[in-house]
Protein backbone atom coordinates (compact mmCIF):
# COMPACT_ATOMS: atom_id res chain seq x y z
CA UNK A 1 0.00 0.00 0.00
CA UNK A 2 1.16 3.51 -0.74
CA UNK A 3 1.49 6.32 1.76
CA UNK A 4 -1.96 7.79 1.05
CA UNK A 5 -3.64 4.39 1.21
CA UNK A 6 -2.04 3.77 4.58
CA UNK A 7 -3.10 7.19 5.79
CA UNK A 8 -6.66 7.34 4.42
CA UNK A 9 -7.45 3.70 3.67
CA UNK A 10 -8.21 2.21 0.26
CA UNK A 11 -10.05 4.31 -2.25
CA UNK A 12 -13.62 3.20 -2.72
CA UNK A 13 -15.59 3.68 -5.93
CA UNK A 14 -18.64 5.93 -5.72
CA UNK A 15 -21.93 5.54 -7.53
CA UNK A 16 -24.83 7.92 -7.90
CA UNK A 17 -28.28 7.38 -6.46
CA UNK A 18 -29.57 6.78 -9.99
CA UNK A 19 -26.87 4.16 -10.66
CA UNK A 20 -27.80 2.36 -7.45
CA UNK A 21 -31.46 2.43 -8.45
CA UNK A 22 -30.54 0.84 -11.80
CA UNK A 23 -28.46 -1.86 -10.06
CA UNK A 24 -31.40 -2.66 -7.79
CA UNK A 25 -33.82 -2.88 -10.71
CA UNK A 26 -31.69 -4.67 -13.28
CA UNK A 27 -28.35 -5.64 -11.76
CA UNK A 28 -26.93 -8.18 -9.38
CA UNK A 29 -28.99 -6.82 -6.47
CA UNK A 30 -26.25 -5.54 -4.19
CA UNK A 31 -26.77 -5.39 -0.44
CA UNK A 32 -27.65 -1.80 0.46
CA UNK A 33 -26.04 -1.09 3.81
CA UNK A 34 -27.55 1.95 5.53
CA UNK A 35 -25.11 3.20 8.18
CA UNK A 36 -27.34 5.93 9.63
CA UNK A 37 -28.90 5.84 13.09
CA UNK A 38 -32.22 3.99 13.61
CA UNK A 39 -34.23 7.22 13.94
CA UNK A 40 -32.83 8.46 10.60
CA UNK A 41 -33.60 5.09 8.99
CA UNK A 42 -37.23 5.31 10.17
CA UNK A 43 -37.71 8.65 8.36
CA UNK A 44 -37.22 6.82 5.05
CA UNK A 45 -34.85 4.28 3.56
CA UNK A 46 -34.27 2.25 0.42
CA UNK A 47 -36.51 -0.82 0.31
CA UNK A 48 -34.55 -3.88 1.41
CA UNK A 49 -31.69 -1.88 2.95
CA UNK A 50 -29.95 -3.39 5.95
CA UNK A 51 -29.54 -0.98 8.86
CA UNK A 52 -26.13 -1.15 10.52
CA UNK A 53 -25.16 2.14 12.18
CA UNK A 54 -21.55 3.13 11.53
CA UNK A 55 -20.61 2.77 15.21
CA UNK A 56 -21.81 -0.88 15.15
CA UNK A 57 -20.00 -1.82 11.93
CA UNK A 58 -16.74 -3.11 13.47
CA UNK A 59 -18.49 -5.65 15.70
CA UNK A 60 -21.24 -6.64 13.23
CA UNK A 61 -19.14 -6.84 10.07
CA UNK A 62 -19.13 -10.65 10.26
CA UNK A 63 -22.89 -10.58 9.50
CA UNK A 64 -22.18 -9.21 6.00
CA UNK A 65 -21.78 -11.44 2.93
CA UNK A 66 -18.25 -11.48 1.48
CA UNK A 67 -19.36 -12.70 -1.95
CA UNK A 68 -21.98 -10.02 -2.59
CA UNK A 69 -21.51 -6.43 -3.69
CA UNK A 70 -22.26 -3.98 -0.87
CA UNK A 71 -23.38 -0.39 -1.42
CA UNK A 72 -23.06 1.88 1.61
CA UNK A 73 -25.38 4.83 2.14
CA UNK A 74 -25.96 7.43 4.86
CA UNK A 75 -27.56 10.87 4.94
CA UNK A 76 -24.99 12.73 2.83
CA UNK A 77 -22.21 10.30 1.90
CA UNK A 78 -19.71 11.02 4.66
CA UNK A 79 -20.41 8.17 7.12
CA UNK A 80 -20.99 5.74 4.28
CA UNK A 81 -17.59 6.65 2.83
CA UNK A 82 -15.97 5.71 6.15
CA UNK A 83 -17.98 2.48 6.28
CA UNK A 84 -17.05 1.60 2.70
CA UNK A 85 -13.34 2.15 3.39
CA UNK A 86 -13.55 -0.04 6.50
CA UNK A 87 -15.24 -2.81 4.51
CA UNK A 88 -12.81 -2.50 1.59
CA UNK A 89 -9.89 -2.99 4.00
CA UNK A 90 -11.50 -6.28 5.04
CA UNK A 91 -11.84 -7.52 1.46
CA UNK A 92 -15.47 -6.67 0.71
CA UNK A 93 -16.53 -5.45 -2.75
CA UNK A 94 -18.04 -2.12 -1.83
CA UNK A 95 -19.32 1.17 -3.27
CA UNK A 96 -20.35 4.45 -1.68
CA UNK A 97 -23.43 6.41 -2.76
CA UNK A 98 -22.47 10.00 -3.58
CA UNK A 99 -24.71 12.41 -1.72
CA UNK A 100 -26.40 9.63 0.28
CA UNK A 101 -30.11 9.73 1.00
CA UNK A 102 -30.18 13.46 0.22
CA UNK A 103 -29.29 12.59 -3.39
CA UNK A 104 -31.75 9.66 -3.36
CA UNK A 105 -34.59 11.97 -2.24
CA UNK A 106 -33.55 14.70 -4.69
CA UNK A 107 -33.79 12.15 -7.52
CA UNK A 108 -37.30 11.24 -6.29
CA UNK A 109 -36.40 7.56 -6.07
CA UNK A 110 -38.65 5.12 -4.13
CA UNK A 111 -38.36 4.99 -0.36
CA UNK A 112 -39.91 2.96 2.39
CA UNK A 113 -40.91 4.29 5.80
Amino acid sequence: MGFLSNLFGPSVPSITAEELNEKLKFGKHPLVLDVRQPEEFRTGHITGAKLMPLNELPRKMSELPKGREIVCICASGSRSSSAAKTLAKEGFTVFNVQGGMLAWRRAKLPMQK
